[in-house]
């Protein structure tokens, strides 16, 4: 993102406020955070004297209300050093409040505190943004928990910077004046607008394309309030994003791959689930026709970095293919347990296949018939196939838009057999997993991609190698199988015979129902999601992907 220009600005504060009932009701006049220095202290030989026994056991409720009021009042009137005393971590709430003061432009600051739940405490803000000539409102809601502090028990704010505005990370800044990039109007692959208002997940995504391509498709800054991130979250992937608009700039225009009946059914798709991602490829191009997720935060569909279950046994099977370890057909058994390097591996519910085909184990997905290759493989196979096949975890795709390219990290001992179905350290998310779909269907990586490579004439990446026809083929049997009787068949009924399909859950500690996956393809249409915390992918993620397959079909 441009960076942003600065104006420090400080004003005194007019009045201070009164604290009736637990509102705070007197705003500050023309003073945004104030900055001011704590008075008070004392000789050391004085405070070691009339030092105090650490309290502990459960806050009560005074001490919430008189912790959180002491934060709150003291930030409203501007008194930043006593607001930051107020927390667990003075030294970084001073920070944050004083970059909010320096750079925010925030004028009437007025905090009203809600009714508490338990320890935590919502609160409302309201002020006017207000720079040079131009000023507008600020509305947002937020919220406090009061921690004990661990030097002395004594009732504090724990500290962490969303306190101040929820969309801020650590390290992060509220900023007003010219943005320093242009706005741009993003368009889909027919030319029609793409809103957040009509696209809920796509908010992220349009924060992103703003910062990729602002300021070079011919738009002219505005005056903005924004989060600007800092170092930290700008490695997460997190964009910029824009509070209040005080003049518009004039936006510059970019469009996107994304088809405008995929994403409305990819939208209405993931609203019916708690914590649902899913997104949509071309298999023969690798254009990216859709993207959603359930929350419209952080963008999971393309930045997720989930453990990514049993749909990763794609990746695994064709190494055990290309090396001639197995064919679809060959009688492979699947035994209840398997042990390696100290681990008692499970199938799930402690099935297991005595006489069946590797075709019949992948179509149920059964664990330990690819576990017990383990010590027929190097420790680095895995990861290497995923590189040179799939294009994954070379952390050089470029899509348009901040995204995450998978993981698959070389272990060994038990760990490399955990990956082997895709637990351990590997990584993934829909996007990646649509990927490698749309790759066993086109027969060649494609790297995934929201703007074409023409705008702005960037390398797209590419694998080192291609899978042979043999092995193509032998994918495809296996996930057509998957597909038609397998673990895959109740969500995929209806779509034959040009179709393929695998299924994953992946464990995830302190979480009671594991992550469930689904990644198939329907002629060139290519589709991964995952529902978190949400059960078997047949039966959760597979669903999603089936009706955006049916709709593309």
């Amino acid at each position: 993102m441009g960076k942003r220009r600065r104006v420090a600005e400080q004003r005194k504060a007019k009045a201070r406020p009164a604290v009736l009932g637990g509102v705070i009701a007197v705003v500050v006049g023309g003073v945004g955070l104030g900055t001011y220095a704590l008075v008070g202290g004392g000789s050391a030989d004085a405070q070691a004297t009339t030092r105090k026994a650490v309290r502990t056991g459960p806050l009560t409720a005074a001490e919430v209300h008189k912790a959180s009021t002491r934060f709150l009042t003291a930030w409203q009137q501007g008194r930043t050093a006593q607001a930051s005393a107020a927390t667990d971590d003075p030294a970084a709430a001073a920070a944050q409040l004083g970059t909010v003061l320096k750079d925010a432009h925030l004028q009437d600051v007025s905090l009203t505190p809600g009714a508490a739940t338990g320890a935590k405490v919502p609160f409302s803000v309201k002020a006017t943004v207000a720079y040079q000539n131009l000023n507008k409102p600020l509305a947002y809601q937020s919220s406090l928990t009061v921690v004990r502090r661990k030097t002395d028990g004594e009732p504090v704010v724990g500290w962490q910077a969303a306190v101040v505005q929820p969309d801020l990370k650590d390290g992060d800044a509220l900023v007003t004046g010219e943005s320093g990039t242009p706005p741009v109007t993003a368009l889909d692959r027919d030319g029609g607008e793409l809103t957040a208002a009509k696209y809920p997940s796509l908010g992220a995504v349009l924060d992103g394309l703003r910062e990729k391509y602002g300021k070079t498709a011919g738009g002219k800054a505005g005056i903005e309030l924004r989060v600007v991130r800092g170092k930290d979250s700008s490695k997460a992937g997190l964009s910029d994003k824009t509070l209040v608009e005080l003049s518009q700039g004039t936006p510059g225009t970019v469009r996107t791959t994304l088809s405008p009946k995929m994403q409305a059914e990819a939208e209405e798709q993931v609203g019916r689930k708690p914590r649902a991602s899913v997104v949509v490829l071309r298999a023969s191009t690798g254009e990216i026709l859709a993207v959603a997720n359930t929350a419209h935060g952080f963008n999971v569909g393309f930045q997720g970095s989930l453990a990514p279950g049993s749909t990763m046994k794609i990746v695994t099977s064709t190494m055990l293919f290309e090396k001639k370890l197995v064919t679809p057909d060959a009688s492979h058994p699947c035994p209840k347990t398997y042990k390696l390097a100290g681990w008692t591996f499970h199938n799930d519910a402690d099935s297991e296949i005595k006489k069946g085909s590797f075709k019949q184990s992948f179509g149920a997905s059964c664990n330990n018939a690819f576990i017990n290759f383990a010590p027929k493989l190097s420790d680095s196979d895995l990861t290497k196939e995923a590189q040179e096949v799939y294009g994954l975890g070379m952390d050089n795709w470029s899509i348009g838009v901040p995204s995450f390219d998978g993981s698959v990290p070389v272990q060994s001992g038990a760990q490399m057999g955990a990956s082997l179905i895709g637990q351990g350290g590997v990584r993934m998310n829909p996007l990646n997993m649509a990927s490698v779909a749309a790759t066993v269907r086109s027969g060649v990586f494609h790297q995934p991609f929201l703007v074409s490579p023409d705008v702005d004439h960037r390398t797209l990446a590419k694998a080192a190698r291609t899978m042979s026809k043999k092995t193509q083929a032998q994918l495809q049997e296996v996930m057509q199988f998957t597909a038609a009787y397998g673990t895959a068949a109740k969500a995929m009924a209806g779509l034959g015979p040009d179709y393929g399909a695998k299924t994953g859950s992946a464990e995830v500690d302190n979480q009671k129902k594991p992550n469930g996956w689904f990644s198939a393809y329907k002629g060139d249409l290519a589709a991964a999601g995952v529902c978190e915390a949400g059960g078997h992918g047949g039966d959760t993620a597979g669903p999603i992907v089936a009706a955006l397959l049916k709709t593309g079909a």
